[in-house]
């Protein structure tokens, strides 16, 4: 079963997640789980998707993740996973045959410094463009914002690689992708003024060819936000 459309209260459940599969609960514009599906398509793992609507959600989802927060993964035997970070590093260990997670302990202690880092860059992305909509004064926000990214800059500047995870792409570039991907979307794209090696990076990843189908254009992200900043999020936006 794969779902294009949300479900929602009052949807019947999916059936039993098939034998040699897993499925992956998601929402289409939702940056987390786009993680979860940005390592799928990596790994070439055999998923399906159940799209769920975040505002009136499914009696029998709350049973699976009491949360009701995407992504949530589910396996054949009725094991649910939840929380990205978690749900990414779930998948590179039971599928190994393409790691994206770095093989020592070091590395893997790096990248999850690097993550708890760029998690203070998040939600600026957001506040940013809701604050503009209600004519609130964004400007030191905007400016925290350039200094965050510059550091981050700076991070990927001092490995003297392509990529945080060295000259391929790696988990820490699929976690941080989804964010830089809304940027343009976001009218924040001028606060990587100051960041050459993160633009660049950018570049390198809009042409992975797993970002390529894991993602939305940006005009499509631009009405999916305007839709949620007026607080009537058109999840199935584009179906």
């Amino acid at each position: 079963m794969t779902s294009g459309k949300c479900v929602s209260k009052g949807c019947a459940a999916p059936g039993p997640v098939p034998a040699g599969s897993i499925r992956l609960y998601s929402m289409r514009f939702c940056p987390f789980a786009q993680r979860t599906r940005l390592v799928l398509n990596a790994k070439k793992i055999k998923h399906d998707i159940v799209n769920i609507n975040l505002r009136d959600k499914p009696d029998w989802f709350l049973e699976k993740n009491p949360l009701g927060q995407v992504p949530t993964l589910e396996t054949p035997a009725g094991e649910v996973i939840y929380e990205s970070p978690i749900t990414c590093e779930y998948l590179d260990e039971v599928y190994p045959e393409k790691k994206l997670l770095p093989d020592t302990p070091f590395g893997k202690a790096e990248h999850k410094m690097l993550l708890e880092k760029f998690s203070k860059i998040t939600g600026l992305t957001y506040k940013i463009p809701m604050g503009r909509l209600k004519g609130e004064d964004v400007s030191g926000l905007h400016t925290e914002l350039k200094h965050k990214l510059s550091k981050l800059n700076e991070d990927l500047a001092k490995k003297e690689t392509k990529f945080f995870g060295g000259d391929s792409v790696n988990m820490t570039d699929y976690m941080i992708w989804p964010w830089f991907e809304r940027l343009e979307a976001f009218g924040l794209n001028d606060c990587l003024d100051a960041a050459p090696e993160l633009k660049t990076w950018m570049e390198l990843m809009s042409k992975d060819p797993t970002v390529k189908i894991s993602g939305h254009s940006v005009d499509i992200y631009k009405a999916y936000y305007q839709t949620y900043m007026e607080g009537k999020p058109h999840f199935d936006y584009g179906l």
